[in-house]
C-alpha cells in the first residue's frame, strides 16, 4: 500500500518562505516512492515580504497558504484541515518561512516559538507514533515541540561551507543532541521517529542537496 504523507509549506521563496529547490526535491523523491501526497500551509499572513532580487523586505501583505499554492501547483489545504490519521508520515522542507511563518525563530532565536496549529500538529504525529521529516533550518520545529529531541542541521564548527553551524550549537543548549552530519546523510532518531539533514545549512552543488533530501525521503518513508 501506498504510504501517505503530508507536506507542511511555509510560503513560497528561501527569504520568507519555503525553499522551492527542497520542497521540489521533497516532491520528486516522494513521487518516485509511489507516495501519495497532500500539501498544507497555515491560513496565515506571513510574516514579511522578501524582494528575492535584493534580499531586502517589501511593503507587500502576503498569505501564507496563496504563497504556498504557487509551489503546490494550486493543490494545498489549509494546515487547520490537517487529520493525522490520513497520512503516514509528516515531511516539513526548510527555508526561512520555517523561521518566520511556522515560528517566530527568525526574530526571537533561542527565545522563540512555534506557531500554536504547526506545533499542534506536530506533536501529535509524535504521540501517534508517526514519522517525522525535517531539513534545513525546520529541525528547530522538532527541538521545541520534541524536547530532547535528536536531530542535525549540517555541522557546528562555523566555515564557508556550514555559514549556519551556530544553529547546530542553539539546539544543544535547548537540550537536544546535536548530531555532525555532512549534507548527503541525514540523522535518525529511532526513538522519536524523526529523520533530519541540513539541506541548503550547507553551501553544497543543488544536486548534493537533492541528493541528501532523497535519503531523509527513503528513511522517513521505512520508519512508517
Amino acid at each position: 500500500m501506498a504510504k501517505r504523507a503530508a507536506v507542511i509549506l511555509a510560503g513560497c521563496g528561501v527569504y520568507d518562505g519555503t525553499e522551492v529547490h527542497e520542497a521540489s526535491a521533497v516532491l520528486v523523491h516522494l513521487s518516485r516512492a509511489g507516495a501519495k501526497v497532500q500539501m498544507f500551509a497555515p491560513n496565515t499572513e506571513m510574516m514579511h515580504v522578501v524582494n528575492h532580487c535584493e534580499g531586502k523586505p517589501m511593503t507587500d501583505k502576503r498569505n501564507v497558504l496563496q504563497e504556498s499554492a504557487r509551489i503546490a501547483r494550486g493543490e494545498v489545504t489549509d494546515l487547520a484541515k490537517l487529520n493525522v490519521a490520513d497520512h503516514d508520515v509528516l515531511i516539513i522542507p526548510g527555508g526561512f518561512g520555517a523561521a518566520k511563518n511556522l515560528s517566530d525563530w527568525a526574530t526571537k532565536g533561542k527565545d522563540y516559538s512555534v506557531k500554536p496549529l504547526v506545533e499542534k500538529v506536530i506533536k501529535s504525529f509524535h504521540q501517534a507514533g508517526k514519522p517525522i521529516a525535517m531539513c534545513c533550518i525546520s529541525p528547530v520545529l522538532a527541538a521545541k515541540a520534541i524536547p530532547g529531541c535528536e536531530l542535525t542541521v549540517g555541522h557546528d564548527c562555523e566555515c564557508e561551507k556550514w555559514p549556519y553551524a551556530g544553529v547546530a550549537k542553539s539546539m544543544v543548549e535547548l537540550g537536544c543532541k546535536h548530531v555532525n552530519k555532512n549534507v548527503g546523510e541525514v540523522h535518525v532518531d529511532k526513538k522519536n521517529k524523526l529523520v533530519t539533514t541540513s539541506a541548503f545549512m550547507c553551501n553544497a552543488p543543488v544536486h548534493e542537496i537533492y541528493d541528501g533530501l532523497g535519503v531523509m525521503v527513503t528513511e522517513v518513508l521505512k520508519l512508517a
